[in-house]
């Protein structure tokens, strides 16, 4: 008889007897809450897989105790499954324990070649070292694009340039390939959570789309502005007006290094000001990056030559040098440990790939790929002892459809993670159901508010969290629980089912009899 089937039997046998019932002369022990807690657990996830919401998908669980790693409920665990963005905790985790949490990137302001009565002959370069932070407004103390534009032609012109005969370049060489995961969707590319890595970010790789809707529905919705604006970007327009209060329904259609976009979709009328605002990915980041900064610099009065370049990311490189560079100035980004919790708590893509491509350098300088930093990221772990069998990422955030791991890889690596000396700024990273990031709506009322630390995943016909929580023994556990190809129509039942598994999860308990893997199929 299996274990499962087992632990089943005497619960039965248990609901059958009084406290004082025999069998065969010996006494029956009332069951142990633990196991009941963890039997109840399981008819929950069953019964949420045998539902209407997710009879036609999967439901997969994992459970471990962080103590000594073992698994404790194994639910569907060993089947790959897309992890959505709970695959930023691996990526987060990685680049912590790698890196350290007071990590920063460093972006500089160079120029080569000489100068001579005010006149640079020679070219001014911004270098990128991955920063996906450079230019966001996101942090305190740390300067948002104009400021920081303003700061740098400021630099230059200490420097004593007051002409350059040559070009300001963004300088995204350390990438030399094409950063953009292949297995990414199309129609994601163009908008800001599909927003491209560059070795040279600037403002999130983000900009903005702002529309006056027409007056009644189907009435075309007019471009009012790009924010920053982009002059040397086109597009065609047929974005049309909605009924009040529809959201933002616009997808933009683009891809790297191509200044032809195209705005399709609905925006809502009856906006304040009569405008709405939509986010758009930039094409090519570095060149916008010294784009901008040459806009700065003529408002300096600083003349340049020639128009901004890019050079990096799969462009050829039609860059003559003038010999050594001189650097004028450098931004610092925030550290390791704020970046990483920005990744966990707005779910940010661009700051997932850029970790991971960060911590696979440092994990081997030869890395020059998305797919080799993967192949970086799975050596590490497995050299930890953790269990990567199924484990088949295509990407550092998991907006790849077809990326996929399981529960168990999930665990597996969070419970090693909490023996890593990053593992404290690590967990201050994830967000708090109930509380905080994309999970405080979640639970709220409930005995899991405020005691599961969760990172939450959802693409098209996925829903998944992971992370941390204590049980009702004060043991310190992990979980992971998968939802893949659930029923369209059911995302309120979705969440309903779910909140019920994270109120059984904080109910058990560390000592819990450990259950064998078990499928729903």
């Amino acid at each position: 008889m299996s274990q499962i089937k087992f632990c089943l039997f005497v619960d039965i046998l248990l609901r059958l007897t009084t406290f004082s019932s025999t069998v065969q002369g010996y006494a029956l022990p009332a069951a142990p809450p633990d196991s009941l807690a963890t039997q109840q657990l399981l008819r929950q996830v069953e019964a949420f897989q045998g539902g209407p919401a997710a009879r036609f998908g999967t439901v997969a669980l994992s459970v471990r105790r962080l103590r000594d790693g073992t698994e404790l409920i194994g639910y569907n665990a060993r089947q790959s499954l897309p992890s959505a963005s709970t695959l930023k905790l691996i990526t987060t985790a990685t680049a912590l324990a790698v890196l350290g949490s007071t990590y920063t990137y460093t972006t500089t302001l160079e120029y080569d070649g000489t100068i001579k009565d005010s006149v640079l002959t020679g070219n001014i370069y911004v270098r990128g070292t991955g920063d996906p932070s450079l230019g966001t407004w996101r942090f305190t103390g740390y300067d948002d694009i104009a400021t920081l534009m303003n700061r740098w032609a400021t630099a230059v012109r200490q420097a004593g340039i007051r002409r350059v005969q040559g070009r300001v370049v963004g300088d995204a060489s350390l990438y030399g390939d094409i950063t953009t995961p292949d297995t990414w969707p199309f129609g994601d590319l163009g908008n800001y959570y599909g927003a491209s890595l560059s070795a040279l970010n600037i403002n999130e790789n983000l900009y903005r789309v702002f529309f006056r809707p027409g007056k009644t529905v189907g009435s075309p919705a007019e471009v009012l502005r790009l924010d920053p604006p982009l002059p040397y970007l086109s597009y065609r327009n047929t974005v049309t007006t909605d009924a009040a209060n529809t959201g933002d329904q616009v997808t933009i259609y683009g891809v790297p290094f191509m200044n032809q976009q195209w705005l399709t979709g609905k925006v809502p009328m009856g906006e304040p000001a009569n405008e709405f605002s939509v986010k758009g990915s930039l094409p090519d980041p570095a060149f916008f990056t010294a784009y901008m900064l040459q806009q700065a610099m003529l408002q300096q009065k600083i003349t340049v030559s020639n128009g901004p370049l890019s050079v990096g990311g799969g462009l050829p490189d039609a860059l003559t040098g003038n010999g050594k560079r001189v650097e004028i100035a450098r931004q610092t980004s925030p550290p390791l440990s704020s970046l990483a919790q920005q990744t966990n708590f707005q779910s940010i893509n661009l700051y997932a790939e850029a970790l991971l491509r960060t911590a696979a350098l440092a994990l081997d300088k030869s890395v020059r790929s998305t797919p080799a930093s993967i192949d970086a990221l799975t050596a590490f772990w497995k050299s930890k002892g953790v269990n990567l069998d199924g484990f088949r990422i295509r990407d550092g955030s998991g907006l790849s459809t077809v990326g996929a791991l399981t529960a168990d890889n999930m665990t597996g690596l969070l419970a090693a993670m909490s023996r890593e000396k990053a593992y404290s700024a690590f967990y201050e990273t994830i967000p708090i159901v109930g509380q905080s990031g994309t999970v405080r709506s979640l639970a709220r009322g409930t005995a899991a508010a405020g005691n599961i630390r969760a990172k939450s995943g959802s693409i098209e016909g996925v829903r998944a969290y992971a992370g941390y929580f204590t049980a009702a023994d004060g043991e310190p556990m992990c979980f992971c629980v998968l939802v893949n190809k659930f029923t369209p129509g059911q995302n309120r039942t979705i969440t309903q089912e779910l909140e019920k598994v994270f109120v059984g999860l904080v109910g058990l308990s560390g000592k819990e009899v450990v259950v064998s893997e078990k499928s729903g199929k």
